[in-house]
């Protein structure tokens, strides 16, 4: 039996064993898919020796992405260019192999829930510079965005990232956040602002075109107060939850060769377990 896991510190809020043992049940696969609480001074060595350990790959989350790039033998591009590892495999000669594929979520869950979100590829303004921005940068670069506006409440910690990903990146400073919005095609939320126990993100939308897309990767609550004013205004939404079902999905391939589906039944599991249906 193929045993596969989610590791981090803390682990046990991870809604990521419900999606692997939907997938696994819904395939027939026999295999396992589990937690394992692991902090950060045990980490490399666990990663390094997972097939000592009894598993075939484990997704990694906070605090050890880092560290599992490091561990990683082989690195696919998303991984070197975003600068950490949420997915490790070991493929048929025993090396492990790292991803990251908070960008591929990303990018499945608009292509899903926003069919020809990218037609217009002009403009897209990101709010925030941490760990999900990056993977965001990367995704929209290789979607072909021509101009790609970051902000960032540090101005210091979105220019690092300007330098690191280069055009079309560009930065501007919080202050300007709303004015920012002229002829933008796509606005993504990747900070905290917004997200249940967190401050309100505060922004005026009146200068963001009724044509352009809003997501938002925060997914407590499902619907954000800036999700729900863009709506109101007639601007499509997208809500978070779909990049944490959507960046499942290629590990779930590596590990028990098979590439699944999300959808709408998986959606409303998630859902359930949050207490939102």
């Amino acid at each position: 039996m193929r045993k596969a896991a989610v590791t981090g510190h803390p682990i046990k809020h991870s809604r990521s064993p419900l999606i692997h043992g939907f997938w696994l049940k819904t395939y027939g696969i026999e295999g396992e898919y589990g937690r394992v609480d692991l902090p950060p001074e045990n980490a490399l060595s666990f990663l390094q020796n997972l097939k000592e350990n009894g598993l075939v790959g484990v997704n990694v989350t906070i605090p050890n992405k880092e560290t599992a790039l490091e561990a990683a033998e082989i690195l696919d591009g998303a991984a070197r260019q975003i600068g950490a590892v949420n997915t490790l495999w070991l493929d048929d000669e025993g090396r492990l192999n790292g991803s990251n594929t908070d960008a591929l979520g990303f990018l499945g869950n608009l292509d899903q829930r926003a069919p020809g979100w990218d037609d217009r590829k002009g403009k897209a303004v990101v709010l925030g510079a941490g760990g999900a921005a990056r993977a965001i940068l990367w995704a929209l670069q290789h979607r072909g965005y021509q101009e790609i506006l970051l902000l960032n409440r540090t101005l210091e910690k979105a220019e690092g990232l300007q330098s690191h990903f280069g055009e079309p990146v560009r930065c501007e400073l919080w202050e300007s956040r709303s004015k920012a919005l002229e002829r933008c095609d796509l606005l993504v939320n990747t900070t905290a602002l917004g997200m249940a126990g967190q401050r309100p993100l505060e922004i005026e939308l009146n200068l963001l075109p009724s044509t352009a897309v809003v997501t938002d990767i925060v997914y407590t609550p499902l619907m954000t107060d800036l999700l729900v004013a863009a709506k109101a205004r007639g601007n499509r939404v997208v809500d978070g939850l779909g990049m944490l079902l959507h960046q499942a999905v290629p590990g779930f391939e590596k590990w028990f060769g098979k590439r699944p589906e999300v959808t709408e039944e998986l959606r409303e599991v998630i859902l359930k377990d949050m207490g939102l249906l």
